[in-house]
């Protein structure tokens, strides 16, 4: 691996490099940090599938091109003298110094769930009105529940035991199918809602991200439904003139890869 100081001269060179493009490429000129928002939020779901895949030249290539747009934000914050990359730096070294008392300071924790509840009680300290302040607006929604969960969670605000969460979401499950048998819609929504936000809970409580335990499911659904294309595509049949249990025979089948 690179010495320590590979590693300061790669970034030297990534700093360089962003100066120039920023100073004579016409595309890279143009940009903003509005523009580059979308183009940040592309890099970062990138990320997330190289790491699903656990693909470690894609995780750095990824990496790289995350470590771009960092670095791109920066530029464009010293052109206006709101800050440069050096501030961003500081700016998180100083906040992991401050929440990590029981490495820089005296404080004494037993665990990780010490850590965290510390961290929170911390934000609170440091003038944030709410522990739910942090958790971004735009967060797809189950992504927001399980930052939700695990946030009041750090302030003491839980369940003691995973069954207890079990029994609230068969609770929550037969609220719903009430309110589907009674047919109303805006009921049925909000139910169903409840009803994901318990599941997440509890995956919480069986240390399963469920994101992760999603996407796993929609890749596994995918490979198996594109082994059943190809095994159609080979019988010179297509997709919609087949019967199920036809269908059922190559999904078998792909089950068993």
């Amino acid at each position: 691996m690179n010495s320590r100081e590979d590693q300061l001269k790669a970034f030297d060179r990534l700093l360089t490099i962003m100066d120039e493009l920023r100073e004579q490429c016409p595309w890279d000129r143009k940009q903003t940090m509005e523009s580059l928002r979308h183009l940040t939020i592309e890099e970062t779901y990138e990320l997330g599938d190289a790491i699903l895949d656990r693909d470690m030249g894609e995780i750095k290539k990824e990496l790289g091109d995350v470590l771009l747009h960092l670095v791109f934000y920066a530029k464009i914050g010293s052109e206006t003298n709101d800050f440069d990359i050096a501030d961003v730096a500081n700016s998180i070294c100083d906040k992991l110094i401050d929440r990590h008392p029981h490495i820089y300071g005296d404080i004494e924790v037993a665990n990780e769930e010490e850590v965290k509840k510390n961290w929170e009680n911390l934000k609170l300290k440091e003038g944030k009105e709410s522990v739910l302040e942090g958790v971004p607006r735009s967060l797809p929604a189950m992504v927001k529940a399980n930052r939700i969960q695990d946030k009041v969670a750090g302030v003491g605000f839980d369940w003691e035991e995973p069954e207890q969460v079990f029994e609230k979401l068969k609770e929550e499950l037969e609220e719903l199918q009430h309110e589907v048998r009674t047919d109303n819609k805006d009921e049925i929504e909000a139910e169903f809602g409840d009803v994901l936000f318990s599941m997440i809970n509890y995956a919480r409580f069986l240390k399963v991200n469920p994101e992760n335990a999603l996407e796993r499911t929609n890749k596994k659904f995918i490979k198996r439904f594109q082994y059943l294309e190809e095994k159609a595509k080979e019988n010179n049949k297509a997709l919609k003139d087949m019967t199920l249990a036809e269908m059922d025979i190559f999904w078998n089948e792909a089950k068993k890869f």
